[in-house]
């Protein structure tokens, strides 16, 4: 799932003030979704993702919240957060995406996808509770926080569309950037329809051959890469691989990882993040010096590589690509800007590519 880089724990937790008519009329209501087309015996059939559910009667689809109730399919879990919290914006990770402010972070329950590794996998499997938080509450908590935005997070956000389309609809009228911390596992339909209020990306490439998202995350590659593409021509975006240990960490596969990045833009951030055991999956942690050479490989064709969830020297400080200055140092989730002026490179003018 989404969120293998972002989890929904350390944050500072969030104390809500609701409006009491809109937040409980939102709270109240049953909400049809969108982007699905009903079929014979009062089966649907849903068109959000790649999943393709066929959903009888009485029944949920792959992603578990979007249900089939007398032919009509129901946004479930609109209005229902499991998890909100203000967090660093380098925790999701972005690094390029106004670099040391917070930012609002929302979830719910539910993925579209079954990571073996997932480390939010009480989400997916909706093994914890969930409060109301109607589109208008969230807006107001952000806002109260001094937030840049809303950050959609923790689950996957595709599956929680109308809840995110309708909060992000009202944040943007209010001036709030919107972060999706997604796996990019959405048909192009309705990711074009949302993508016009979307201000920044992390998007999940967990693998670089379809094999692999078949067999460890019940998902397929293609939707994901035509995600990224299409994406990075619409907002900022971010790109987050999780080398999972004798799985995808092979030097081929980290080559084939870099090798798409470039193919879109050379500029864009890709976050190489280690992994440690978690849910079904008990491989060892990602040794140091896998993250190392991924970081490696990947400065040969990319402007900004980082590695995650590990302290190597110059691993998650930005520099300039050009002259090689440190422009953001960090510290984990704490950054502190160096060199870097009207978003350029303090010493020799170059664009940094960050958005300030």
């Amino acid at each position: 799932m989404s969120g293998c880089s972002d989890d929904a724990q350390n944050g500072r937790r969030t104390e809500v003030e609701r409006d009491g008519s809109r937040g409980a009329k939102s709270r109240g209501c049953v909400k049809e979704a969108r982007f699905y087309v009903q079929e014979e015996n009062d089966a649907v059939h849903c068109l959000l993702c790649p999943q393709d559910c066929h959903i009888k009667k009485g029944r949920a689809g792959f992603c578990g919240i979007r249900r089939n109730e007398d032919g009509r399919l129901i946004a479930a879990m609109y209005g229902k957060v499991s998890a909100m919290q203000m967090d660093p914006v380098e925790k999701k990770p972005l690094y390029h995406f106004f670099p040391g402010k917070e930012i609002f972070s929302i979830g719910t329950v539910g993925c579209n996808f079954r990571c073996r590794f997932c480390q939010n996998w009480h989400l997916v499997e909706a093994k914890v509770s969930v409060e109301d938080l109607s589109p208008e509450d969230a807006v107001k908590a952000a806002l109260v926080e001094n937030s840049i935005g809303i950050a959609y997070t923790y689950n996957e956000p595709s599956v929680w569309y109308e809840y995110v389309f309708d909060t992000a609809k009202l944040a943007r009228e209010k001036g709030l950037k919107n972060v999706l911390v997604t796996n990019g596992f959405i048909n192009k339909e309705p990711l074009k329809e949302l993508l016009p209020l979307i201000d920044a990306m992390n998007i999940d490439l967990k693998f670089i051959k379809d094999d692999l998202y078949r067999k460890y995350s019940s998902g397929r590659l293609e939707p994901v890469l035509e995600t990224i593409r299409i994406s990075c021509a619409s907002c900022h975006v971010e790109i987050t691989n999780l080398l999972v240990t004798d799985v995808n960490d092979s030097s081929e596969n980290i080559a084939g990882i870099v090798d798409f990045v470039s193919s879109v833009n050379r500029s864009v951030p890709l976050h190489f993040s280690r992994y440690f055991p978690n849910y079904r999956m008990d491989n060892p942690p990602t040794p140091i010096d896998r993250l190392i050479e991924a970081y490696n490989i990947g400065k040969k064709k990319l402007d900004y590589v980082y590695a995650g969830n590990v302290s190597i020297p110059k691993g998650s400080d930005t520099c300039c690509p050009e002259c090689k200055e440190v422009l953001i140092r960090r510290n984990y989730y704490r950054a502190e800007i160096l060199n870097l002026k009207n978003g350029q490179c303090g010493k020799c003018s170059r664009p940094a590519d960050i958005i300030l």
